[in-house]
């Protein structure tokens, strides 16, 4: 795209004290007519060109510019490089490689100093396997607002069909996400990956409705009622690391015996039970009491199975 051409030709002059117009044509892949464009372009936006003449002529960006307007220091570019090389382990694309390859080529230097501030901080957002395989076909049809057609568990195992207009796909909480528009229930709505049993990537296309994620998340934060459940846990020391990662300092008492207490809130019972039951022995529910014989019917059909 001439956009992005056009920046990154800014940014090869910001980083480099003369180029040819033959160097830019070969890099960019472009002729020198349209190089020459380019700069004219580039100059009547603002930016100071200045032409030379002669076998070590080239363009350069006038340097009182450089020193004004250049305000991003390597250091700043390593952390963009890290953060799309963490994007590139996401989606394996080859814009995403083309991409890397062409601020490597810009900014010299920058893979060397990402390098060194991957070692203080590491990105990396692969999806399982069993998502990778939804990943990539996803991706694209966002891209190209293809309608996408799947199978899908909802949190009580129950299988439904959805036709959904793809709008984005998110990591949250280590778990990746997409959301659109389901064409079944007539709203937004977000998808886990891990919960797609089929994916078909249709020929319809659709024109993207003016939602994002944060409109999502909104909608369903006030559908969601975490005051609904509350229930008094009580902890054995052992479960103390998974007991900080879920449910934070803040909501952790300290007793003397060294056990933990935690005032919980859910948006179902269901979901409490789940994860009650998760924690097995390391976990006792002190109240309410309704909860409570909730939870051993549970427990006494598990035990039933097993013939306890």
């Amino acid at each position: 795209m001439k956009l992005d051409r056009l920046l990154a030709i800014t940014m090869t002059l910001l980083n480099q004290p003369r180029v040819s117009a033959t160097a830019l044509a070969e890099r960019f892949e472009v002729s020198l007519r349209t190089i020459y464009r380019d700069m004219e372009a580039i100059n009547q936006s603002g930016i100071p060109i200045v032409s030379y003449p002669g076998a070590d002529g080239g363009y350069e960006i006038m340097s009182s510019y450089r020193i004004d307007k250049q305000v991003l220091t390597l250091d700043d570019f390593s952390s963009i490089y890290t953060a799309l090389r963490g994007i590139r382990t996401a989606t394996d694309s080859s814009d995403d490689h083309e991409l890397l390859d062409k601020i490597g080529a810009m900014i010299p230097g920058i893979a060397e100093a990402a390098s060194s501030e991957i070692s203080r901080i590491d990105l990396d957002f692969k999806p399982t396997p069993n998502d990778k395989m939804k990943f990539a076909p996803l991706h694209d049809a966002i891209k190209d607002l293809h309608v996408v057609r799947f199978a899908y568990l909802d949190n009580k195992g129950q299988e439904s069909e959805r036709t959904v207009e793809p709008m984005g796909l998110y990591l949250k909480g280590y778990v990746w996400y997409f959301y659109g528009y389901c064409l079944l229930r007539s709203e937004m709505r977000n998808f886990r990956l891990s919960r797609i049993l089929s994916l078909l990537v249709l020929p319809e296309t659709f024109v993207r409705r003016n939602y994002t994620l944060q409109d999502v998340e909104k909608q369903f934060m006030n559908n969601a009622d975490f005051s609904k459940v509350k229930v008094q846990l009580h902890f054995d020391p052992s479960a103390r690391t998974r007991v900080l990662d879920e449910f934070g300092f803040d909501r952790i008492h300290d007793n003397e015996d060294g056990t933990l207490s935690v005032n919980a809130h859910y948006s179902s019972t269901d979901r409490a039970i789940r994860t009650v039951l998760s924690y097995g022995s390391l976990v006792t529910v002190t109240e309410p009491q309704d909860f409570i014989e909730e939870l051993k019917k549970q427990i006494q059909g598990m035990a039933e199975k097993y013939g306890v």
